[in-house]
């Protein structure tokens, strides 16, 4: 049986052919012959090899400068050694595609890489290259908390510190991304050249997750300076626990998600040693922890083995923490301390009941708390995770992007 196509089908695959090849109509409207250029035709089945060193480079990834891409084609070979002759095996992907090594390369080695790949109808492709892999003393690391897969409080920046100085603040700070699950921006501030922060304008929002790529893999931070870090992490933000301390009238109020959960009675710094005022944030929890003056200046004044409940809210040493020693009548009467806030406690912190334990068992690492009313001035801002001391165009403009 004869079957006849429909009109309108024959119309879309007519035009659909005229595009596909180049068609042009004339003034009397008679459509052109397709003109393909040979020149246009060879290079669209010539494969295109991508590898991720140059010829001669020096200082190439261990971890990328080896592999393999190729568009419009197949990989067909793969040769990679070492300059004295030791190959290094690896595999295809399925889709031919692709290709890497078995695993990663030696640092401050020199290796020679060819690759030979065939487009449609067999037309080929080769490139070869030297390079030589960076010095295993010529990385930089950096450290960063939070950990991923961490719960955070709403105010835990995304700290990062690196083992050696940075001078290209630029490639560092772009080769890191920062997001939220809520949408808030993100922005990138530095305290000098080994440490990097993330944060918003204001806290994150609860219950939201953070995703940080790094992506610092083969970036030059500073001469003898090569990053190697390719991963990414996430972690979540908790409920919205910010805690507000009056040093002048020794109480602290604890919010929760914008609703008060409990007033504390507190001692905070006694007059010759007053606690910071400003936004800090909890970077650590310990169950018990030894405080001795001499290290934060306070030599042959207190030295105190089993300080329970312990939470650190700046590097040079100011804590929310419980206290045993002091009478129970200093708690939302007096200020007695070397610039700490105290909550009652018992030695051993095993009482449950007390405002040391009950404050410790609902905080986060990365929850706020604020000291008003104190006689000093505002923590510095890189003084612990602090930067929230700082207004939003401060802190844009110690980005370097």
């Amino acid at each position: 049986m004869h079957h006849t196509r429909p009109a309108a089908a024959l119309a879309v695959l007519s035009m659909s052919a005229c595009l596909l090849a180049g068609c042009s109509t004339g003034p009397e409207g008679d459509s052109g012959r397709a003109q393909a250029s040979p020149v246009a035709a060879r290079a669209a089945h010539t494969p295109h090899i991508r590898l991720n060193a140059a010829d001669g480079q020096k200082h190439v990834s261990v971890r990328r400068g080896g592999r393999v891409t190729v568009a419009a084609g197949k990989i067909t070979k793969v040769s990679l050694a070492t300059a004295n002759g030791r190959v290094v095996h690896g595999a295809v992907s399925s889709s031919g595609r692709t290709w890497a090594p078995d695993a990663v390369l030696d640092h401050d080695t020199a290796y020679r890489l060819t690759v030979v790949a065939a487009g449609a109808g067999g037309r080929e492709a080769t490139k070869g290259i030297a390079f030589t892999t960076v010095a295993a003393s010529d990385r930089f690391t950096g450290t960063f908390t939070p950990g991923g897969g961490s719960t955070v409080g709403v105010g835990m920046p995304v700290s990062f510190t690196f083992d050696k100085a940075i001078t290209d603040r630029k490639a560092v700070e772009s080769a890191i991304e920062v997001g939220s699950s809520s949408g808030q921006a993100v922005v990138g501030h530095w305290f000098g050249p080994r440490r990097l922060d993330f944060r918003p304008q204001q806290y994150w929002k609860a219950h939201s997750v953070i995703t940080v790529g790094i992506h610092l893999d083969g970036v030059k931070g500073a001469k003898g300076a090569y990053g190697e870090q390719d991963r990414t992490v996430r972690f979540t933000v908790g409920r919205g626990q910010v805690s507000t301390v009056d040093a002048s009238a020794h109480r602290m109020t604890v919010v929760r998600d914008g609703k008060p959960l409990r007033t504390l009675l507190i001692t905070a710094g006694a007059p010759n040693s007053t606690t910071w005022n400003g936004q800090m944030v909890i970077s650590e929890k310990l169950t018990s922890t030894r405080m001795d003056g001499a290290t934060v200046g306070f030599a042959g004044q207190y030295d105190i083995p089993d300080v329970p409940h312990a939470m650190r809210l700046s590097t040079s040493g100011t804590f929310v923490h419980g206290n045993y020693w002091g009478p129970d009548s200093v708690f939302g009467h007096s200020n007695i301390s070397h610039g700490c806030v105290g909550l009652n406690d018992v030695k051993g912190g095993g009482d449950s009941h007390q405002d040391g334990a009950w404050f410790f068992d609902n905080s986060l690492v990365g929850d706020v708390v604020v000291v008003r009313n104190s006689d000093d001035r505002t923590i510095a801002p890189d003084n612990g995770l602090n930067g929230w001391n700082m207004s939003w165009d401060q802190w844009k403009a110690g980005s370097a992007r």
